[in-house]
């Protein structure tokens, strides 16, 4: 009977394993074809969901459904969330509300594709566009820059990627900062905060070496899960200046049901990257999934059965 079942097992793998590449073809097809507008922003959203997740999105207060709400309801459609997803607006809202020395300074916008043709990029600077997620270009020491790679951008529709609606109006530019702190592989603190209040700490680091993750509640204690990348299992320190960092975070998100900010920091100052109001667009997997529960615990406050 056990070898019937490990038969079955290994059966099931090898025909998921051959039939992975239709299905993700049928689901790349079935998605070019859901229209532009919010019904099909709506159905969209579903279909990636239940792709991503193999399960039909609720109202619960789990970590991913929540993201999911906030992405298929008019909320995302408010005028600040559109505000901040732009990388260079953003830093208007946070000026406005814990002051611009908390901002990554802006060495130039290049809003066409001639003036990044014509500009004399410096010779350590950071370079990404504006109106989409994910991409980045750390320059140093003068090397070649892939402008090829740049002019793409300007053809990037991130709303159309993945439905975020609050993307759909934002125009491609390309924004120019410096590299902060003369560090290459800076480390990423996204602070969750649910109601105004940071819940949840997500340090990204070695993004360009071999992507890892560590989350912590905020008082810095080591949570055993992780989303997406592997965990990062070596005892992080904690920023000196921690506190100074979540009061930002509180802050920035008053008025927010629930979002992320994104914040760097060298244990004296820290500057505010950017604010996320999707997090990995609600498709953000668990490692292992049942943490998702213990997060949403964390998070929302509530027990999940």
């Amino acid at each position: 009977m056990l070898g019937l079942r490990r038969l079955g097992v290994s059966l099931m793998k090898t025909l998921s394993r051959l039939f992975k590449p239709v299905l993700e073809f049928g689901y790349r097809t079935v998605v070019r074809l859901i229209p532009t507008n919010r019904l099909g922003d709506k159905i969209f959203s579903f279909v990636l969901f239940v792709y991503r997740h193999k399960r039909i999105p609720t109202k619960s207060l789990m970590f991913n459904d929540v993201i999911y709400q906030i992405k298929v309801s008019d909320e995302i459609l408010d005028s600040v969330r559109v505000l901040v997803s732009d990388k260079e607006f953003v830093k208007r809202y946070v000026a406005q509300v814990v002051g611009d020395q908390f901002n990554v300074p802006t060495i130039k916008i290049l809003s066409s594709v001639q003036e990044v043709e014509t500009y004399d990029f410096p010779a350590n600077c950071c370079i990404k566009p504006t109106h989409a997620s994910g991409k980045v270009i750390l320059r140093r020491n003068n090397e070649p820059i892939d402008l090829k790679q740049i002019r793409r951008w300007f053809s990037i529709d991130h709303y159309r990627s993945g439905r975020e609606a609050n993307y759909k109006t934002l125009k491609p530019k390309v924004i120019v900062e410096p590299v902060l702190f003369n560090d290459f592989n800076i480390s990423d603190y996204k602070i969750f905060c649910y109601q105004g209040s940071p819940k949840l700490i997500q340090v990204n680091m070695d993004r360009f070496i071999d992507r890892k993750r560590q989350f912590l509640d905020t008082q810095w204690n080591e949570l055993f899960f992780s989303i997406n990348d592997k965990r990062c299992e070596r005892r992080l320190d904690k920023p000196a200046n921690l506190e100074e960092m979540l009061n930002i975070a509180a802050k920035l998100s008053q008025g927010f049901s629930f979002v992320r900010v994104d914040m760097y920091s060298d244990g004296k100052s820290c500057k505010v990257g950017e604010i996320t109001n999707c997090s990995e667009n609600a498709t953000g997997r668990f490692i292992p999934r049942s943490a998702e529960k213990i997060a949403s615990q964390i998070i929302f406050g509530q027990n999940l059965r």
